[in-house]
């Protein structure tokens, strides 16, 4: 089996830690590895029109204020 350039990196670091710090990577990749990615649009479409235009139009230009997006 080859490692992958990120595999090898990512080893490299693993090694460096103590053991405890390794055991909290292992669980942090558990976690990685159970986590749902986002719930599915189709489950979001209730929501479809609930929020104010103006309460949107806020939310819009405080995330521009603070993101810069």
């Amino acid at each position: 089996m080859t490692l992958t350039t990120l595999e090898q990196e990512i080893l490299s670091h693993l090694h460096t830690l103590a053991l405890p710090q390794q055991r909290e990577v292992l669980a942090f990749v558990r976690t990685l590895a159970t986590t749902p990615l986002g719930v599915p649009g189709q489950d979001l479409l209730a929501f479809a029109g609930v929020i104010d235009p103006r309460d949107l139009t806020a939310l819009h230009g405080h995330i521009t204020a603070c993101c810069g997006e």
